[in-house]
């Protein structure tokens, strides 16, 4: 694969405007907040119009070309780096998308403080020789379930991305095997979300103080006698969404213990993974849509249950 991303990168744009402008009320157009400007002028970065340094406040005329360079990042939580290999869906100068096995969790945490998907990206930039370039994850699994995660490879992508997401413009689908089989082969679960009071970990449907808005939508894709298969989408990003929605149905995930799926079905995780991501890069104007087919386990499971 090319490798496209250098120690310092440089964005640009034409303005195309017909009349005057600030540099800054055009960039503040193409989502550069005033973080980024002062990053710009303070920490290393660079302004540039039609290749020469200008200020923010100058003014811009029809046709000139505005450019940004971004100064390299600096690691500063200390992301230790783990070199296990990574496998890439998608790379390009600004993003990655990775397919992220079962039992890996995406960040660090007390359980799990080392081998991470962000670390492995962390040791993936060491062995480019790109230290200075620190990951930046936009979308997170739980650790048990598998399929695609999108990151930034700089801040500004990151920022841009997470726009996207405010703006629930960054499309997420999902495979998931579920006991039995829900009466409608097409539906919303339009259900609020919040703690459960007596667990750390678990989620629960209710309408209780912190409770947060979320939907899940659903199609039914094939069914066997114990489980069937859904592509679902989401709506709303909450905390194990999925597994608490469907499992409010009475309809849980196979192999989803936590939230009342039984043993006695054949997977050692929650039957869910993450096969579609489709996002906006801003830098190319393009539309990008990622797929990945499920997990092994979860083909297995196919396999056993035609």
């Amino acid at each position: 694969m090319k490798h496209l991303l250098a120690v310092i990168m440089k964005i640009d744009w034409q303005y195309t405007g017909t009349s005057p402008q600030k540099v800054k009320t055009f960039l503040k157009g193409e989502g550069v907040s005033r973080r980024l400007l002062a990053t710009l002028k303070y920490r290393g970065g660079r302004l540039l119009v039609n290749d020469n340094e200008q200020w923010a406040i100058d003014f811009i005329q029809q046709n000139d070309k505005v450019s940004i360079v971004l100064p390299a990042e600096k690691n500063k939580n200390e992301l230790k780096k783990s070199f296990v290999p990574i496998d890439i869906a998608f790379e390009d100068r600004d993003f990655l998308i990775l397919n992220k096995p079962a039992h890996v969790a995406s960040i660090p945490s007390f359980l799990h403080p080392e081998d991470t998907l962000i670390n492995r990206v962390a040791g993936y930039y060491d062995n480019r020789h790109l230290e200075e370039f620190v990951p930046h994850i936009a979308t997170r699994l739980d650790r048990d379930t598998s399929g695609l995660v999108l990151f930034a490879k700089h801040r500004f992508a990151h920022a841009l991305l997470d726009q996207q997401l405010q703006n629930h413009q960054i499309n997420k689908f999902y495979t998931a095997f579920v006991e039995g089989k829900l009466t409608d082969d097409h539906g919303l679960i339009d259900e609020p979300i919040q703690r459960d009071p007596e667990s750390f970990i678990k989620r629960q449907v209710g309408h209780g103080e912190g409770s947060q808005v979320a939907s899940t939508e659903y199609w039914l894709e094939r069914s066997t006698q114990d489980a069937s298969q859904y592509r679902i989408q989401l709506h709303t990003g909450r905390t194990h969404q999925i597994r608490v929605h469907f499992a409010s149905t009475g309809h849980p995930l196979v192999g989803d213990t936590l939230y009342g799926g039984h043993v006695d079905m054949p997977m050692e995780r929650q039957a869910l993974h993450c096969s579609e991501i489709e996002f906006y890069q801003p830098f190319t104007h393009r539309m990008v849509n990622v797929q990945s087919p499920i997990a092994l386990d979860m083909q297995k499971f196919i396999n056993k249950n035609k």
